[in-house]
């Protein structure tokens, strides 16, 4: 499992103050992309799915931001991580889940052509 920290700042908001659910998008797509190049050092990993998409609370200025990521399922050319976002605020260690969803990102060649993914080299293989 990985875990990446973030802090919501003005410019991650949406004009009626909350945090941009694209935002959320783009930092979940990176952290897990950064999960899944650790996995599978030297491997083209591209995305290929979000799915089971959900935003479950608005997340406001200043929030603390924890992603955890972890590895659910690997097939030949692909392999997908479960992706859940707990916010907090600075005055307290309390957390609540705001968003979950799982990626998928598939193993390819210089050509964008699927290929096996190599044995996992993680931290903890």
């Amino acid at each position: 499992m990985m875990n990446n920290f973030c802090f919501v700042r003005p410019e991650h908001l949406s004009h009626q103050g909350f945090l941009f659910g694209g935002q959320l998008l783009k930092w979940i797509d990176e952290f897990t992309w950064l999960a899944a190049a650790r996995d599978y050092p030297g491997t083209i990993l591209v995305t290929r799915a979000m799915d089971n998409i959900q935003f479950r609370k608005r997340v406001s200025n200043g929030a603390i931001l924890r992603f955890e990521i972890q590895q659910q399922k690997r097939g030949t050319t692909s392999v997908t991580y479960a992706a859940v976002v707990f916010a907090s605020n600075q005055s307290s260690r309390e957390e609540e889940a705001v968003f979950s969803t799982h990626v998928s990102f598939v193993s390819v060649d210089n050509n964008g052509n699927k290929i096996p993914l190599p044995p996992e080299h993680g931290p903890d293989k």
